[in-house]
This record gives structure tokens, C-alpha cells and sequence, in this order.
């Protein structure tokens, strides 16, 4: 039987029907011979495939671990450049090291990941192809599934090539606060898809990595504390100067905020000059998410040093003017024609006297 094993239909129906004749002995060694001489026919070539399957498997397998390898020495590189760095005026700037870690190990997963599929796809098709199977159909079959799952879930590719690259540039991580247009608050999770935030109140945001647009990072690098301070147009800027500058040296050597504070307090000048106030503006550099903090205490040791100095703070609603003493005339009423008897106009609007008709 060309193809398959020569094995007659009428030996097959004889060895399963107990009704049939019995197989003769001759008919036995000449399908025993057919058999011989199929298989010394094919042994060659079921070796070579197998050989070629097997050789395809352990090279896959040898690439696989060879890159999981590389991509984890990688990682474990990048680990130790960010440990060398922590507690360093450069790592000061930089992200902490366990955060680093966290997202040096979620971009080892992803890539792990990739290089396994394509790595062992390949394979797989390699394989199919030494068992002489066409792949022309399976091939346009998934290219056709892969159109339509792109066009129905292009949503979700999107997001997820979204959050891919948001970890591989390390935008934002956990515990940064962020202000990513659609919400802002304090990261709680990343992934992959989705991005969870905390917002002010305690409300949590499941943001579409999709759907962020921009994204900006109030917790990396440092932050820039700004106070205004509203003074009366007749202080003396000099003295003002000098004691913004006395609270903010001060609290500058205080605990926590000798931490807290990256650089010495800056007046940097005027802001707004009006006829009943002008203010000032004050700046310093702090530690990442710590601004609100400074700029309370700020607020705080400046206005008590104003006070102290005698120097006023304006600003709000306008004051209100000092009444004036009344005036003893204001209730009376204005001088009429009418109060004099003998003004023509009293003697028109008097009433005629009665006269008695009975005289």
C-alpha cells in the first residue's frame, strides 16, 4: 500500500472476523516481507526527521536559556548600578533602589516572556514543517485571526503597549504622586494595562494606560517650594528682606527640615506691586513630595517673624473704612413751605371755616 504500511484489506478483515478464512502461511511471509522491505524503505527517513526534530528542540531550548541568561545578568546589572548610587548626591535624584528593582524585574518578565513565544513558536513551526504539513494555511489563517483580534482589541493593545513603555522609560512608579490629566493622586499599582491612583479624598482611580495622554511626576528629581508674602506698599523692602531671610536660615537648621530642604530659602523679589500692597515672592528646593509640608512651615516662621518685627501682612478682603461721628442733623426733616401759617401755600391748603346757613 503506497504511503502506509502494505498490510491487505482482506488479511485485516481475516485477523478481526473469526467467520473469515484463515491467513496461509505463504500469504503471512509475503505480507511479512512487504513489511520488511516498507520499513528498510522509510528508516531512513523517519531518522532524519526525527534528527531534525530532536536537533530543532535542543537548539530552542539551548537559545531560550541562553537568552533568559543574558536578560537576567542584565537585570541583576542594572540592580547593582542603582545600589552603588544609593546614598549618593546623584541617587538622591534618582529613584530608590528598590524601585529600580521592582521595575528592572517587571521589564525582565516582559522580555522573558517575549523571547520564550517567539522563540518557541518558532520552533513549533519548524517542527510541523518536518512532518512535511503545508503551513501556507496555518500561516494566513493566523494572520487573518490576528487582523481581526487587532481591530476588535485594539483598546487593549493599546494599553498594553502603553504600559510597556511607561516601564521601560520609568515614568512613575509606586508611591510617586502624579498628575496624569484624567486623574492625579498617589500610584498605588502599575501594570501593565491599567494604573491604579489614590486620589486626595481616598477614592481610587483605575486609569487605561491608553488613555493617559501626559503625565507629570511631582515625586522624582525635586520640587520647588513658592510662599507670596503680601505686605503694605510703606514697609521697608530691606527689612522684610531680612526677616524672610532670618526664617527661612532657621528653619533650615531645624529637624526635619534640614532634610526636607535641597537648598537655602530665596527671596526672589517683587511679584506684584499695587497702590495698597505688594508681595513678595519666596522660593526653596525640596525633597520630591515634601513641598506642601514647606511651604506650610514657611508660611508659619515668616509670619511670626513679621509680627515679631512689627511689619503688617495684607491681603483678602479690603478693610473697611472707620465710621464717622453722625450727625445731629441727619434725622431732621428738610425745611418746608408748608410749616410756615402765612406762606400762600399754608393759607391755600387750609380748609375754608363752617358758616351757619341758618342766619
Amino acid at each position: 500500500m503506497p504511503g502506509g504500511f502494505p498490510v491487505s484489506w482482506t488479511a485485516l478483515a481475516a485477523a478481526t472476523d473469526p467467520d473469515q478464512i484463515p491467513v496461509t502461511l505463504d500469504e503471512a511471509a509475503e505480507q511479512a516481507g512487504n513489511a520488511a522491505s516498507w520499513v528498510e524503505q522509510n528508516w531512513s527517513t523517519w531518522l532524519n526527521t526525527g534528527l531534525r526534530i530532536l536537533l530543532i528542540i535542543v537548539v530552542a531550548l539551548v537559545l531560550r536559556w541562553a537568552v533568559r541568561r543574558a536578560l537576567t545578568k542584565l537585570i541583576d546589572r542594572m540592580n547593582r548600578s542603582a545600589q552603588a548610587v544609593e546614598g549618593t548626591a546623584l541617587g538622591g535624584l534618582l529613584v530608590n533602589a528598590e524601585r529600580r528593582r521592582q521595575r528592572s524585574e517587571a521589564i525582565g518578565s516582559v522580555l522573558r516572556s517575549v523571547t520564550s513565544f517567539l522563540i518557541l513558536g518558532t520552533a513549533g513551526l519548524m517542527i510541523l514543517g518536518a512532518f512535511k504539513i503545508d503551513l501556507a494555511p496555518l500561516l494566513a489563517s493566523a494572520g487573518v485571526a490576528g487582523v481581526a483580534i487587532g481591530f476588535g482589541a485594539r483598546n487593549l493593545v493599546t494599553d498594553f503597549l502603553s504600559g510597556v513603555f511607561m516601564i521601560l522609560e520609568d515614568q512613575y512608579g509606586v508611591g510617586d504622586s502624579v498628575d496624569a490629566g484624567v486623574a492625579s493622586g498617589e500610584v498605588i499599582e502599575v501594570g501593565l494595562r491599567v494604573t491604579k491612583l489614590r486620589g486626595i479624598d481616598g477614592e481610587i482611580w483605575y486609569v487605561r494606560n491608553g488613555e493617559i495622554k501626559r503625565i507629570g511626576n511631582l515625586s522624582q528629581g525635586w520640587a520647588t517650594a513658592g510662599v507670596d508674602v503680601t505686605v503694605r506698599p510703606t514697609e521697608d523692602l530691606e527689612q522684610v528682606r531680612a526677616v524672610i531671610a532670618e526664617a527661612g536660615e532657621a528653619m533650615a537648621k531645624d529637624e526635619p527640615w534640614n532634610e526636607r530642604l535641597w537648598g537655602p530659602v530665596e527671596v526672589l523679589g517683587l511679584s506684584e506691586v499695587l497702590l495698597d500692597s505688594m508681595t513678595v515672592r519666596v522660593s526653596a528646593k525640596t525633597m520630591p513630595g515634601k513641598k506642601l509640608g514647606v511651604e506650610r512651615e514657611l508660611r508659619w516662621r515668616i509670619k511670626r517673624g513679621l509680627d515679631e518685627a512689627g511689619i503688617r501682612i495684607v491681603g483678602g478682603l479690603p478693610a473697611q473704612a472707620e465710621e464717622s461721628p453722625a450727625d445731629p442733623t441727619a434725622g431732621m426733616a428738610a425745611p418746608s413751605v408748608f410749616s410756615s401759617a402765612t406762606s400762600p401755600q399754608s393759607a391755600a391748603a387750609t380748609p375754608l371755616p363752617r358758616t351757619d346757613l341758618s342766619k
